[in-house]
């Protein structure tokens, strides 16, 4: 089992590419394997409760975390956020990395 930490910066509402990077995300989690998908920047649009995002509720299987400086800066409070979504620092990107986790800028 291989572990993955994939970063999506850009919203579903932008573009649909993003659909696809959620995809991928299902597809490393069903192969077995550790999925951590993190939000940031507009990526973080999707965490609110009222979004309505299908290919995001899929991805049920994996781990959901959102920047919280990115969230400030779009002024989402953390109250707003989906039940399944955790709130971190940026940092996590980089412990991600010190344990070797793959990363991957989607």
């Amino acid at each position: 089992m291989a572990k993955y930490f994939l970063i999506e910066s850009r919203s579903p509402f932008d573009s649909p590419e993003v659909n696809n990077n959620y995809q991928l995300a299902l597809d490393l989690a069903n192969g077995g394997n550790q999925v951590t998908l993190f939000l940031v920047e507009n990526g973080v649009f999707v965490a609110r409760k009222t979004a309505q995002t299908e290919s995001l509720d899929k991805l049920t299987n994996l781990t959901l975390l959102a920047d919280d400086f990115s969230l400030r800066e779009r002024g989402i409070s953390t109250d707003e956020i989906k039940n399944n979504i955790k709130v971190v620092e940026i940092s996590s990107v980089v412990e991600a990395m010190a344990t070797g986790t793959k990363t991957m800028w989607l």
